[in-house]
């Protein structure tokens, strides 16, 4: 059980489906070789820093078995096997990598059933927390998306997933899917710097889904850069004893309440720091300044 004033406990809770969880969580790709491909360079420090993530009260875990390929699933089986009850696992389909580490479209119907149970057979279980249908291709929601998701509903009622998630979309995509089927949970690019599903946000928040940003630190080398040097950001963190990065997960924690995060990092320290976010405060004047920021334009923060 998380200590009462760590930042788990802190942040609080929000739905995952018809799981609770911390609404801080761990992001695992991190884990593979580099460019999420291969082994760690590190292997006993992956398993520790999974055994700690768990350690300290993180009940959800997000994956994919092309992460490595199969690499960073079975490091999760070897660290965490047999799994803690109230450990939620979310994976995801629609992909698998080339040899040469490519990444390569796996997601007509039968292949994203394939994946599905590509992830069971590598972490061991026999049902997924919920498992996110990852859209690479860029299309416009119409019969192939339908299919698609027909495909992770019959997932779901023959048992092997307990929920269904998006990842990569549109708000029309969740508008389209959630005429079908429920939605538990929608993956996207966003972060302090990269805000461009901020009206998919605020239609998860309407429908009670909870939104889990992907790669909340920054995705590119220059988005990470800048979350980690914004001079007011700097000044935040300097006056709250913590790291601009923190203070980077800190807002999205404060700006809406189905925010899940799942920071990645194959660093124990790290993993830490990350956990004490939920600890980070803003008040009425650093949301302020991050909002002034956003509506200032692309060049600043």
């Amino acid at each position: 059980m998380a200590n009462p004033d760590s930042g788990l406990e802190r942040a609080g809770t929000f739905p995952l489906g018809d799981r609770r969880v911390h609404r801080i969580g761990y992001g695992a790709m991190q884990l593979a070789g580099d460019g999420v491909f291969g082994p760690p360079h590190d292997r006993d420090e992956a398993l520790r820093v999974l055994r700690a993530a768990v350690a300290a009260g993180i009940d959800h875990i997000d994956t994919a078995q092309y992460y490595g390929p199969g690499t960073v699933n079975e490091l999760i089986r070897e660290a965490l096997h047999p799994y803690p009850d109230n450990l939620v696992i979310v994976s995801k389909v629609g992909a698998r990598r080339g040899s040469d580490g490519s990444i390569l479209l796996f997601d007509e119907p039968d292949e994203l059933t394939m994946g599905i149970e590509e992830n069971l057979e590598t972490l061991g279980v026999d049902r997924l927390g919920a498992v996110n249908l990852r859209l690479l291709d860029g299309a416009v929601p119409g019969k192939r998306f339908d299919a698609q998701l027909a495909a992770m509903i019959r997932a779901r009622e023959a048992g092997l997933i307990e929920g269904i998630g998006l990842s990569n979309i549109s708000r029309q995509h969740l508008l389209r899917a959630l005429d079908q089927t429920p939605i538990v949970c929608v993956q996207n690019l966003f972060n302090v710097v990269e805000r461009g599903s901020s009206d998919l946000l605020a239609e998860c928040a309407a429908h009670n889904v909870a939104f889990v940003p992907f790669c909340p630190l920054g995705m590119s080398r220059e988005a990470r850069r800048r979350i980690r040097t914004d001079p007011q950001s700097v000044s935040i963190a300097k006056r709250l004893n913590a790291t601009p990065a923190q203070v980077a997960l800190a807002w999205l924690l404060d700006l809406s309440p189905n925010i899940l995060l799942i920071p990645g990092t194959k660093n124990s320290t790290h993993l830490a720091e990350n956990i004490d976010s939920g600890t980070v405060a803003l008040d009425d004047a650093d949301r302020r300044s991050f909002f002034v920021r956003v509506a200032a334009g692309p060049e600043i923060i």
